[in-house]
C-alpha cells in the first residue's frame, strides 16, 4: 500500500504496531510518517491479562505479590517479543517493580494451547469470542484488561489504568491507512463515511460481537495518537533492551 498510487482506490486496514513498534525494532520497507497517512481509527481490541490453573491467584494484586515474593518465579507468555503484550509486560514490570519472566510465544495459537494446560501463569492476549468463552468456562482467570474502560463482558474486572498502571493500559488500535498523497479532500471523505458507519447499530453490534470497541475521530487525531504511541514504545523497547528475536 505505501507504494500504491496516491489517488484513493488503494487503502489499508491493520493495526498500528507496523507503525509504532516494528520501526523501533529493525529497518522497515517503508517509511512509516512519510509514505503512509492516517485515515481513521476504527476499532480496539482490549488486550487481556488472564491467568491459568498454575497461578494461585485470582486478582492482579494477589499476582503481583507473588511475583515479588518469589522473584522470576511467575511466567507470562505472550504472542511473541516485542509484541503488544510484552510491551504491557514490561510496563507492568517497571510500575510494580515486580521480577516476571518472559515467555514469547510465535504467534497465539500455541499460546493458548499451553495455557489451557497450565505451562505457565499469566498471559496476555487480544479480547475475543473465543477467549471470553474460556474465561466463562472457567478455564482462564481474568486479572486486568488492557482497554479504555471496563468490558460490559467484564464488568468486575478492572482495567490496568484503575489499578493505578496507565502507561499499561493499552489495547490493540486498528485503523484504515492511505498512501502519502492521497489528497486531502479524499481523505476527508473516507474519515467522514467511517465515522458515518460507527455509529450504525448493525455495525455496532459486529464490532461488540467481535469483543472490540468502536473508536473513530478525525484523521489528525488518529496521527497524534500514533505518534504519541510510536515514542512511548521508542522508550519502551530501549529501556528494556526489547528485541525482535
Amino acid at each position: 500500500m505505501a507504494k500504491a498510487a496516491p489517488d484513493g482506490h488503494s487503502l489499508g486496514f491493520a493495526a498500528i504496531s507496523p507503525l509504532v513498534l516494528n520501526p523501533h525494532l529493525g529497518k522497515s520497507p517503508f517509511d512509516p510518517v512519510k509514505d503512509i497517512v492516517p485515515v481513521v481509527s476504527v476499532i480496539a481490541s482490549p488486550v487481556l491479562l488472564l491467568g491459568t490453573s498454575a497461578l494461585a491467584a485470582r486478582d492482579f494484586k494477589a499476582l503481583i505479590d507473588a511475583a515479588k515474593a518469589r522473584p522470576g518465579a511467575v511466567r507470562w507468555a505472550t504472542s511473541g517479543p516485542a509484541s503488544l503484550g510484552h510491551i504491557v509486560l514490561e510496563q507492568v514490570k517497571a510500575g510494580t517493580g515486580a521480577d516476571i519472566t518472559h515467555i514469547p510465544y510465535k504467534g497465539g495459537g500455541q499460546q493458548i494451547n499451553d495455557a489451557l494446560g497450565g505451562q505457565f501463569e499469566v498471559l496476555s492476549v487480544n479480547a475475543g469470542p473465543a477467549v471470553m468463552g474460556r474465561i466463562k468456562a472457567g478455564k482462564l482467570t481474568s486479572l486486568a484488561v488492557g482497554s479504555p474502560a471496563r468490558l460490559e463482558q467484564l464488568p468486575n474486572v478492572p482495567t490496568l489504568a484503575e489499578l493505578g498502571l496507565p502507561a499499561a493500559n493499552v489495547a490493540s488500535v486498528f485503523g484504515l491507512f492511505a498512501p502519502a498523497g492521497t489528497p486531502v479532500a479524499v481523505i476527508e471523505r473516507l474519515n467522514a463515511e467511517v465515522n458515518k458507519l460507527l455509529k450504525d447499530k448493525d455495525v455496532l453490534a459486529k464490532i461488540d460481537a467481535a469483543d472490540n470497541l468502536p473508536t473513530g475521530g478525525s484523521a489528525a487525531d488518529f496521527g497524534k495518537f500514533i505518534a504519541n504511541e510510536s515514542a512511548n514504545n521508542a522508550r519502551i523497547i530501549k529501556a528494556a533492551g526489547i528485541t525482535a528475536g
